[in-house]
């Protein structure tokens, strides 16, 4: 132990000691707060942007459990439990309209299995000046934490899908992160934004103009708008009076035009309120992709399959952090006028701190018009599909649909409007999909069989050339015929996935599906003898449904020719009609979440005569009765062994399949 001190030497009076305490002393007056700013210090310097800074990101986010979620451009979300891994097509149409103007790059987060962690390194080695996201309803949060991850970044933020199309105000409104929505068809939309953004509408090229103006014979490009603008001036004229083009309205929360009076905001300095994230000066990007009409439609070869993990190289990202350590400030860019986006028709916008929504833009009249999705860019040898040896990809034949079943996506999407494909286009398409080691397509569309004309020259030229690919695609039982389906299957169709819904005629008709059920067994059977697999789909929980019309479904389930059957509860998506009869009759269970608008993992519905638990063992029950039968069990075993590399995959799903059907907990 240490010596103890003699106190005795160094004791003070109590009066000196009191003075050497300097808690002793009063305490001062309050003074007025005042916070260093610690960000000053770093404000103004700009930090240098990795190598492969791009200038758009086109993102499929990760999803919400880390399993395999379908989420595209014209189709609802949902998660896919038999893993079909889905092409991000709608992602290569759309960088193909900024080849080769801008620099970007394509992230399939899904297909990838990538994580939010390895999401978020490849969105700061990235450093996009623009962040382009799918959204759907049963991935609403967690599409969004992307855009709130992008937005922090510096990037500027958009979003397109089926639940922001027919929800902008309360999209926008719930997450601010989001600066625009690109309703409806996005490609024109998208391409106008981004250059009006970036200040390069006086680069648009002659094929872009053109299509523009095809599609909204309104539209005024550039110059011409300057030079009305130069012969104002020139002639002094002045504006007296207030006009709301209505060309260029916007519209308010009823839906009614607003002048410019009414959108006035407070003063606000719009550079302020409104920073764009980060961009770069860099060559733009090859692409294996003739451009000899000047719309990109020419076939040619390209070497590779993909970018791997997003990139446009093949190869995997570095691990470098863009910005050091430090939190600097990234680049301050022009920002556009309103007016100029003002004028950009089917944006969702905000001015002042409200949100705008631009007049609809038309749809493409023609689809040949559009350059040819960039393949190359998608991770394609992840992309598959139960009862498929190897890769597969999508190829759009058509959009649109002359159906009004009321609980289509349709409504939101392409509506009634029926446009084609060239057989001759798809051909082209086809070939070059060919050149990049894809021999499995499925024919994407709203309804592929739409135009009987189309398909029979489409057939007859995939085997005139001889191409080398087996295709499957989708139809309606009522939109064939014996001959039609003999040729499909002659051209390498070996799977037909057809939209039964209900074995019930009078749930069909509630639900204007307009199809009667004894034509599935004709259809099929047309299909079967073509050598063409059936696998259809099937609703549970439309309105008008009892117990009795859920035994006739699954019993006409049973009854049919099927290879695959799968049982989906009804779901009311935003914008189709089946939603608006959802809320009118008060059919939404308490509480319900967008989250929970999704036909595989539960549902939102609570019917007087069928509640939600209901509906859902029901579900159960249907693919339990179906499924377990020797011709099923048979086509699965099959599955199961006809290629190795997929093994585990059909273990794993006819595993989940089995213990969702005897309910299992946590399945």
């Amino acid at each position: 132990m240490a010596d103890l001190i003699d106190l005795k030497d160094i004791k003070l009076p109590r009066d000196q000691q009191l003075k050497q305490n300097l808690g002793s002393r009063p305490v001062k007056k309050l003074r007025d707060a005042d916070f260093p700013d610690a960000g000053a210090a770093v404000r103004n310097q700009t930090h240098h942007r990795p190598e492969g800074a791009v200038d758009v990101l086109l993102v499929n986010p990760p999803t919400p459990d880390g399993g395999i979620w379908i989420r595209t451009q014209h189709r609802v979300g949902r998660r896919s439990r038999e893993e079909m891994v889905w092409p991000q097509c709608s992602l290569a149409q759309l960088a193909a309209m900024l080849h080769p103007d801008y620099t970007f790059a394509i992230v399939d987060a899904n297909a990838e299995r990538m994580d939010w962690q390895e999401f978020e390194q490849i969105l700061r080695e990235r450093a996009p000046r623009f962040y382009l996201t799918q959204v759907t309803a049963p991935t609403l949060t967690n599409d969004m934490y992307g855009v709130m991850l992008a937005k922090s970044l510096g990037a500027e933020t958009i979003a397109f899908g089926t639940h922001v199309t027919p929800m902008p105000m309360e999209t926008m409104r719930d997450f601010p992160a989001l600066d625009y929505i690109v309703r409806g068809e996005p490609e024109l939309t998208f391409r106008e934004l981004i250059d009006v953004v970036a200040g390069k509408e006086h680069e648009q090229p002659r094929w872009i103009r053109d299509l523009l103006a095809k599609t909204d014979p309104r539209w005024e490009s550039w110059e011409l708008r300057q030079a009305k603008a130069e012969a104002e001036v020139e002639m002094g004229a002045t504006m007296t009076t207030t006009v709301v083009d209505p060309a260029m309205a916007l519209l308010d929360a009823s839906g009614s035009a607003m002048s410019p009076e009414a959108r006035a905001g407070d003063g606000a300095d719009p550079v302020s309120a409104r920073r764009l994230g980060n961009g770069i000066v860099q060559e733009p990007q090859t692409a294996p992709v003739a451009r000899s009409n000047g719309r990109g439609n020419g076939a040619t070869s390209a070497a590779g399959t993909g970018a791997t993990n997003g990139t446009t190289n093949g190869t995997r990202p570095g691990t470098g952090v863009a910005g050091g350590l430090l939190p600097t400030a990234p680049p301050v860019y022009p920002v556009p006028s309103d007016d100029d986006l003002r004028r950009v028709k089917g944006l969702v916008w905000r001015e002042d701190g409200e949100t705008r929504i631009n007049v609809d833009r038309p749809f493409l009249p023609d689809l040949d018009d559009l350059p040819m999705p960039l393949h190359h860019l998608l991770p394609l040898d992840k992309y598959r599909m139960p009862l498929m040896k190897g890769p597969f990809t999508f190829l759009v034949t058509s959009r649109g649909c002359p159906a009004g079943c009321k609980y289509c996506i349709k409504h939101v999407t392409y509506q009634w409007s029926v446009r084609l494909h060239s057989p001759e286009r798809i051909m082209q398409e086809l070939w070059l999909l060919h050149d990049l080691g894809i021999h499995n397509i499925h024919m994407y569309a709203d309804l592929f069989t739409v135009n009987r004309e189309q398909v029979m020259e489409l057939c007859r030229l995939i085997i005139k050339e001889e191409l080398p690919i087996k295709w499957t695609c989708n139809s309606r039982v009522d939109y064939v015929d014996e001959e039609m389906l003999t040729v499909m299957g002659r051209a390498g169709c070996w799977l037909i996935s057809w939209g039964i819904e209900s074995g019930n005629e009078m749930i069909l008709k509630k639900a204007a599906k307009g199809a009667d059920p004894k034509k599935a067994h004709r259809a099929l059977a047309w299909a079967r003898n073509a050598g063409i697999k059936n696998w259809g789909y099937f609703i549970i929980g439309l309105p008008g449904e009892t117990e009795e019309t859920i035994r006739e479904t699954i019993d006409l389930a049973k009854d049919l020719p099927l290879d695959i059957a799968l049982f989906h509860v009804a779901a009311p998506y935003p914008g189709t009609p089946f939603f608006f009869d959802v809320v009118e009759n008060g059919w939404f269970k308490e509480g319900t979440r967008w989250e929970e608008v999704d036909m595989d993992k539960g549902t939102v519905l609570e019917y007087d005569n069928l509640s939600a638990d209901d509906l859902l063992e029901w579900q159960r029950k249907a693919f339990r009765e179906w499924a377990l039968r020797p011709g099923p069990a048979w086509t699965y075993l099959k599955m199961l062994f006809s290629d190795y590399h997929t093994f585990k995959r059909a273990l794993r799903v006819g595993m989940e399949h089995f213990s969702w059907a005897v309910g299992v907990k946590g399945e």
